[in-house]
Parts: C-alpha cells; sequence; structure tokens
C-alpha cells in the first residue's frame, strides 16, 4: 500500500489507461501534447450555456456515484473506475484523461495532496480525506466540478476543515457580481479561511471553462488585487479554493502532476463552475 513510514502518501501502481468508445466525441487536445486553450472567450450564448449545464451534471452526478463508493478499504483505482464508466454511459469523455498526458478519468487528492492526484493502488483508510476533481466533455462543452469526502469517521478539525472548505467556495460564489473585479471572489475566501488559521493554496486558481478545460481566465482564492478582469453577465469559471491545516507551500510529484504540502498537512477543497447573470451567479455543476 503506498503509503510511507510515517503514514504519508507515496506514488503507488497504475491500472492500463481506460478506453473511451470510439461514438464519443474527443476534446481536441486528445492525442496532442499541448492544447489550443487559450483565445476562445469567457462568455457564452443561451445555447452554449446549456450544453455547459449537460456536461456540468454529467460531471456532478459521476462524483455522486463515485461518493457512495468511498469507503475505508477501497482505491482511489477504484474510484476511478466508478467515475469514468459513469462519464463514458452518459455519453460524455472524462476531460481529465489525456490531456496534458494526465492517464486518469478523474483526480483522487488524499489527505496532504492539494490536488491532482492521480487514481492508483492507494487504499483508503478510516479517517482519510479525499478530493474527488471530474470534468466532462460532451457536445463540445467541458463541465468542471470537485468535493471532498471524509472516509469513515475523523477527528472534529478535519471534519471542519473540510465543512468550512465548502463554506469558503460558497462565500467566493456570493461574492460573484457583474462590474466587479475578480479579485473579490479571493478576498472573501481569504478574510473567510484567516478567521480558522487555514492556509489558503495560492499557485492553483479557479478558471475559465467551456470550449477549453482551462481558457486562461484566472480566479484567485486569495486577495490579490493584480487579478483585475472585470466580471461580465454571461461569463463561465469555476471557483475552487483549496485549504490547508497548515502552511501553502507544495511541492509536485516525480509524476509532474500530484501536487502535496511541504509540511504533510491536510487540505481540502470543492468546486463548482458557475454561470454570470445580472444578479450574481447560477451553478452549471449540480446533480
Amino acid at each position: 500500500m503506498p503509503r510511507d513510514e510515517h503514514g504519508h502518501l507515496t506514488s503507488g501502481r497504475l491500472s492500463p489507461m481506460r478506453q473511451v468508445p470510439a461514438g464519443i466525441e474527443r476534446p481536441e487536445y486528445v492525442g496532442r501534447v499541448e492544447p489550443h486553450e487559450h483565445g476562445l472567450g469567457d462568455t457564452y450564448t443561451p445555447d452554449e450555456v446549456e450544453r455547459i449545464r449537460t456536461a456540468g451534471r454529467i460531471a456532478s452526478q459521476a462524483i455522486d456515484a463515485v461518493g457512495a463508493a468511498i469507503v475505508p478499504g477501497v482505491t482511489t483505482d477504484e474510484l476511478d473506475r466508478i467515475g469514468h464508466e459513469f462519464i463514458i454511459g452518459h455519453g460524455a469523455y472524462p476531460s481529465t484523461l489525456g490531456y496534458r498526458g494526465y492517464p486518469k478519468s478523474l483526480c483522487s487528492s488524499v489527505n496532504e495532496v492539494i490536488c491532482h492526484g492521480i487514481p492508483d493502488d492507494t487504499v483508503l483508510q478510516d479517517g482519510d480525506i479525499v478530493n474527488i476533481d471530474v470534468t466532462a466533455y460532451r457536445d463540445g462543452m467541458h463541465g468542471d466540478t470537485n468535493r471532498t469526502f471524509v472516509v469513515g469517521s475523523a477527528p472534529q478539525d478535519v471534519q471542519d476543515l473540510v465543512t468550512r472548505t465548502e463554506e469558503a467556495m460558497n462565500r467566493g460564489i456570493r461574492a460573484v457580481a457583474p462590474g466587479r473585479q475578480v479579485n473579490v471572489i479571493g478576498r472573501a475566501i481569504e478574510s473567510y479561511a484567516k478567521r480558522f488559521g487555514y492556509g489558503v493554496v495560492r499557485d492553483y486558481t479557479g478558471h475559465g471553462v467551456g470550449r477549453a478545460f482551462h481558457s486562461g481566465l484566472i480566479i484567485p482564492h486569495y486577495d490579490a488585487p493584480q487579478y483585475d478582469t472585470v466580471i461580465e453577465a454571461g461569463m463561465v469559471f469555476t471557483i475552487e479554493p483549496m485549504l490547508t491545516l497548515g502552511g501553502i507551500a507544495a511541492d509536485i510529484w516525480d509524476d509532474d502532476w500530484t501536487v502535496s504540502t511541504r509540511d504533510k498537512s491536510l487540505t481540502a477543497q470543492f468546486e463548482q463552475t458557475m454561470l454570470v447573470t445580472e444578479r450574481g451567479v447560477e451553478l452549471l455543476t449540480v446533480s
């Protein structure tokens, strides 16, 4: 089981890449080294929004299915299988599969892993927390969402981290309004997280999503005045804060994907894709 003598995670064994039926539309980057993502814009017509909503609903329902299987003893590879089969079973493509060479159909980030954890033979244990990040691609659009789950039971401070990370996301969502700069989102998230002494990860942000998996638009989760893009009705992007029980310094593993806290502190994350409306937002990644 891939944990060291201190219980910290290490790279495990990967199963073969899962197959997607030939009749399911692939994103343009599949089979290529680099995606063509930037310059596609961040505002959408009502018809395009409906297509993102369809993809987003599939992603959210895939997490529902994966979440139902999260118990002590399950491997993250098994969770990937469940998510993969749900997505392709609904005529969608798992956006992470083949994105810049990523080998799996979802990200499973356990305990000290901040993001981009690769499903493998890691066995979940009672008291772990695991973030499941799923993006589905259908009819030319991506919908991106993630949630953190407690495996079995966990200490109160760990449960609080998970609950408060979701609330931090919700506070960022409530800060969205046309005419404001995107930095108000990060200000709302960080001011809430600081009340509990949590670290707020800065190196990984929310992003524009829809035609592209990552459009180039940056949505900060901390107070960052330099990000001054003005929010407009019709924009679609994610908010996905990552909070830690310790510091925010991070290490990237040799797989070039997995990001973990340097101090091995636990970390949680939640994410929604949303449409900016005249009055605020409408969530597009709900079941």
